[in-house]
């Protein structure tokens, strides 16, 4: 099945990790076997820590089981790249699921990815920019969007996490993203804008600008 330039979009609600995994790995040997095609998913996931293939990655959890108990956090182990990051209510995660056979350059996905949400961030009045040598986007040192994809066969899964107002707290458990303290920070859209947009605003414009940019990204427009 080829990949489409109206890329069909689902909103998964509120999910625990693990089953947004099990979910993601059985849409991608759908995409690998061709019935399915690409989609871009959204979720909100419960308090988890996930840990990425990064070597050290696990070494930046500060919080003890005990703590994390309290917090009712949970933690996870991934597959996906990088470091170590914090989902929660607040935060949309995307899940684009989607063939890079055509274009065979990872590389350039995660800059589309980050020019994705530079974008949308843009149409909520709120300049966000890329780091040199560091994945994401940012405002100033503040990191507001992680992202951590894989592949298999070319199918591209995980993807990115956009703070739009999760608890903030949370990210005192970890080292975000491998970051320290003196690189960066963490932030999100309640705490940079005096209006934040809603959950459902945002996604609507991650939506928009992805649809926008998916058909340059493989080449044909």
């Amino acid at each position: 099945m080829p990949s489409s330039t109206s890329l069909p979009v689902s909103d998964w609600g509120r999910t625990a990790y693990a089953e947004s995994t099990e979910r993601q790995r059985a849409q991608v040997q759908a995409r690998i076997d061709g019935t399915a095609g690409d989609e871009l998913i959204f979720t909100e996931h419960d308090p988890v820590y996930t840990v990425g293939l990064r070597s050290g990655a696990s070494a930046h959890l500060l919080w003890d089981p005990a703590k994390l108990s309290e917090q009712g956090i949970t933690v996870a182990e991934t597959n996906r790249g990088g470091d170590i990051t914090y989902h929660g209510p607040g935060q949309i995660v995307g899940y684009p699921i989607v063939d890079l056979s055509p274009v065979k350059d990872l590389h350039a996905y995660l800059r589309f990815l980050e020019e994705v949400m530079i974008r949308s961030v843009g149409c909520f009045g709120l300049a966000a920019t890329r780091r040199e040598g560091l994945t994401g986007i940012w405002v100033e040192t503040r990191k507001i969007a992680a992202i951590g994809v894989a592949v298999r066969r070319w199918v591209a899964y995980h993807g990115f996490a956009l703070n739009v107002d999760p608890d903030m707290d949370h990210f005192a458990g970890i080292v975000p993203c491998g970051i320290a303290s003196a690189e960066g920070t963490v932030t999100s859209l309640a705490r940079e804008l005096a209006s934040p947009p809603t959950a459902d605003e945002v996604k609507t414009v991650l939506t928009q600008e992805f649809q926008a940019l998916w058909p340059t990204f493989l080449g044909q427009e």
